[in-house]
């Protein structure tokens, strides 16, 4: 088996989990033509399975912001990276994959801890920002988180000409 097996594999449990699926090994198996242990020498656990999941859709996420920053992530001030940010999140190229984290009961806690650890470089904000300017930050990053969270749901999502609404919004609060 080689790496496009272990594509195939990721593509087609995320396909389940957009058609409403529950992912498995054995799932993800029938998805895409393959036995259980050949899902299982890629991924010898579900929970391997799960955060490879997780790390494919923060590897998505990850090439489109960075495309929409003038340097690496690590270099640019927060307010760059929260634009970055929130610019995905109006995108509405998002869709229930977004959600893998939450798809697993069982194993929750451990996709969240690495969605966090995944997402934090984007929205972390550096301890020695002015509490005013703190709070307008946040209030930027909440307002994509609640736009993302929409579109990934399929519950709510602002239509186009709300969308350019909630970013003059959110420019007004990261000019300050």
């Amino acid at each position: 088996m080689n790496s496009s097996s272990r594509e195939r594999i990721l593509d087609g449990a995320l396909e389940l989990i957009r058609s409403g699926g529950t992912v498995s090994l054995a799932s993800a198996a029938r998805q895409v033509d393959l036995t259980k242990p050949g899902v299982m020498y890629h991924f010898p656990t579900k929970e391997a399975l799960m955060l490879a999941l997780v790390d494919r859709v923060m590897d998505g996420w990850d090439a489109q912001m960075s495309r929409r920053l003038s340097a690496p992530p690590e270099l640019v001030p927060a307010e760059e990276r929260l634009r970055a940010y929130l610019d995905w999140c109006l995108s509405g190229e998002v869709d229930e994959t977004d959600l893998v984290m939450l798809t697993d009961q069982r194993l929750r806690a451990t996709l969240k801890e690495r969605w966090v650890a995944r997402v934090a470089p984007w929205v972390d904000l550096p301890e020695d920002l002015s509490a005013e300017r703190r709070s307008r930050l946040l209030a930027v990053r909440l307002l994509a988180d609640g736009v993302w969270f929409a579109d990934a749901a399929g519950v709510f999502a602002p239509d186009p000409d709300e969308r350019v609404r909630v970013r003059a919004v959110a420019d007004a609060l990261l000019a300050g």
